[in-house]
C-alpha cells in the first residue's frame, strides 16, 4: 500500500529542500506542486513563468486529483507531495485530501513576505498560505478526529535530522541518513516555475544553517505579514515540539 505524503506549506518555506531529502530516499517519489498550473488557469494571474507553466501542466485539477490518487511513480512505496495551500482554490471538492497523511509545514509570515517579495513586486494575504493553512487545518482535524501533524520551518531548521527521524516515526517508516543531503543541481523532478524560485536550493547539499532573522517590512509587506500572524500564532500552538 503506497504512502500519500502530502505535505502542505506556503512559498517561501523549506518546502522545495524538503522534497530533495525525501527524493534522495530510494523508496519515495516526489510531486512538485501538481496543482500549480490549475491554480494559475483559474486565477489568471501572472506568476514568473506563467506561460511555460501552463503549456506543461495540468490545468484541470480534477486530472491532477485522479493522477494523484492512482499509481504511485515508478511503483515506489512512498509518494511524496509538496503542495502549496493557496492552490486549492474556492469551489474546488477537497474529500480527496483525507485519503492522504497530511502535514503542515509553517513559517513565520514576516520572514515568508520577506523572501515572496524577492520574486514578485506584490503580495497579498491569500498569496503565502498561511490562512489556508489554517483552513485545511480545521477541516483535516474535524474529519479524521485528530488533527495533523505541523511542523515550524525555524524548529526544523535547528534539528533537522531529530524532526525528520520524529517525522518517520509518525509515519510509521524507517529514517535513512540520506535524507540529510543531496547532490547540488536542478532535478528532473523539478517543476517548470524552478529556474524563478530554486536559485537556492540548486546550489543546496542539505538544509540551511539555521540563523535568527529580523525582517525589515514596510507598506504592503508588513501589513500582510500582520494580517497572517494570528493564522500563524495559531498553528504554531499546535505544531511538533521535541523534547
Amino acid at each position: 500500500m503506497t504512502l500519500r505524503l502530502a505535505m502542505w506549506s506556503g512559498p517561501r518555506n523549506i518546502s522545495t529542500a524538503m522534497m530533495r531529502a525525501w527524493e534522495n530516499r530510494s523508496d519515495c517519489a516526489v510531486s512538485d506542486e501538481p496543482l500549480y498550473a490549475a491554480y494559475l488557469a483559474q486565477t489568471g494571474l501572472d506568476h514568473p513563468g506563467r506561460a511555460e507553466i501552463l503549456a506543461h501542466g495540468e490545468t484541470d485539477w480534477r486530472k491532477v486529483v485522479g493522477t494523484l490518487q492512482g499509481p504511485a511513480p515508478e511503483g515506489k512505496p512512498i509518494w511524496y507531495q509538496k503542495h502549496m495551500t493557496h492552490h486549492l482554490m474556492p469551489g474546488m471538492d477537497v474529500d480527496w485530501i483525507h485519503g492522504l497523511t497530511n502535514v503542515l509545514l509553517i513559517r513565520a509570515p514576516d520572514q515568508v513576505v520577506e523572501s515572496y517579495l524577492k520574486s514578485r513586486a506584490e503580495v497579498t494575504p491569500g498569496d503565502i498560505g498561511l490562512l489556508q493553512q489554517v483552513t485545511l487545518h480545521e477541516a483535516i482535524s474535524a474529519r479524521q478526529g485528530r488533527p495533523p501533524l505541523v511542523i515550524d520551518a525555524d524548529d526544523f531548521l535547528q534539528q533537522p535530522g531529530a524532526y525528520l527521524q520524529a517525522l518517520c516515526q509518525h509515519l510509521g517508516i524507517a529514517f535513512m541518513p540520506g535524507m540529510l543531503c543531496w547532490p547540488a543541481g536542478p532535478r528532473p523532478s523539478d517543476g517548470i516555475w524552478a529556474p524563478h524560485w530554486y536559485d537556492a536550493v540548486w546550489r543546496s547539499t542539505g538544509f540551511e544553517a539555521w540563523r535568527p532573522r529580523q525582517p525589515q517590512l514596510s507598506g504592503q509587506g508588513l501589513a500582510v505579514a500582520q494580517a497572517c500572524q494570528p493564522a500563524y500564532e495559531r498553528l504554531y500552538q499546535a505544531r511538533l515540539q521535541l523534547r
